[in-house]
């Protein structure tokens, strides 16, 4: 009986093996499009992960990372009993929450307008439209920030000098500062950020929305009751991955964004990490920077994933 059931599962596999080649032919140039984006995940997400370990050294480029002082739990404790750290983690956080507050929910609402177009061509041009920023780079946006509101060379300092009033120094403002940087996330990436919600728009059955319409539900009607519990999904899942982010600022906007008078609201941890990692040479506290924030934003997806199952949503995982 041993034999048999050992010969069984020899055929068992060998028929799942085939089953498997099989289905790699047939669906070969779906795997052939996979291949690049998984390949640059391997390569640069997770054969990296094997330099964590530098959290736990002290490291020491001429002794390499089998060669460096082995210190522990040392990097984390100088960290978080920094003076910069409390300033850091205040930072981070609040640019982030103002960022899902008030960027966040930009783009399901301009991805609802779009939907309302009815004329196509004209739906299409806005929609290119309101993709383009994207395409620009930080520094573009940052310039155009600087050439539009700085108090030297800024339009508005200059429309209010020809109007007699004073000059607004508004970009040496503490208080404006996070508002600024949330202002130039919403107008470069807010249309991007449609595609998704437009495209999962597109997979509602179109008898829905005739059916509310014999009911005699208008527009709003429509959108509250069937096009908003429809892309709800996509909507918790993006959220879920945003919070996980929490601990990551875009690092080349508030890099080029950054001055000394403005340090206070500015200093966050990718800016730190690229101070003491880059350029004073300490490869292990900026990588124990890193790794704190990878915890903190596992974390956050774990939690809030957990949150959203509890409120019978489906969650990421």
């Amino acid at each position: 009986m041993n034999r048999v059931g050992v010969e069984k599962q020899k055929l068992a596999s060998s028929s799942k093996s085939n089953a498997m080649f099989k289905k790699l032919i047939r669906y070969r140039y779906i795997y052939l499009l996979v291949l690049p984006g998984f390949l640059f995940l391997i390569i640069f997400k997770f054969i990296p992960m094997w330099g964590l370990i530098l959290s736990f050294q002290e490291y020491n480029p001429f002794q390499g990372i089998l060669g460096s002082e082995w210190v522990g739990f040392k990097n984390f404790t100088d960290l978080f009993s920094s003076d910069q750290f409390y300033m850091m983690f205040r930072n981070t956080l609040l640019i982030n929450i103002f960022s899902l507050v008030f960027y966040f929910p930009l783009p399901i609402i301009l991805a609802l307008m779009l939907n309302e177009v009815r004329h196509e061509v004209f739906k299409r041009v806005n929609q290119s439209i309101v993709y383009l920023p994207h395409f620009l780079s930080w520094v573009v946006v940052v310039s155009m920030t600087y050439f539009m509101l700085s108090a030297d060379v800024g339009v508005l300092n200059k429309l209010l000098n020809q109007l007699g009033m004073d000059q607004i120094a508004l970009m040496s403002e503490p208080k404006l500062f996070w508002i600024l940087l949330t202002l130039q996330s919403i107008w470069k990436d807010a249309g991007w950020g449609t595609i998704i919600f437009l495209a999962a728009i597109a997979g509602v059955d179109p008898q829905r929305y005739e059916a509310a319409v014999i009911d005699g539900a208008n527009r709003l009607r429509q959108i509250w009751h069937i096009t908003l519990p429809a892309i709800r999904p996509t909507i918790i899942i993006l959220l879920i991955l945003r919070l996980g982010s929490m601990m990551d600022v875009g690092f080349e906007q508030v890099l080029l964004m950054y001055s000394p008078v403005v340090r206070d609201v500015a200093e966050v941890f990718d800016t730190y990490a690229y101070t003491q990692g880059i350029l004073r040479g300490q490869i292990s506290v900026g990588v124990t920077v890193g790794m704190f924030k990878g915890i903190v934003g596992l974390i956050l997806v774990v939690a809030a994933n957990r949150i959203v199952k509890r409120f019978g949503y489906e969650g990421l995982y």
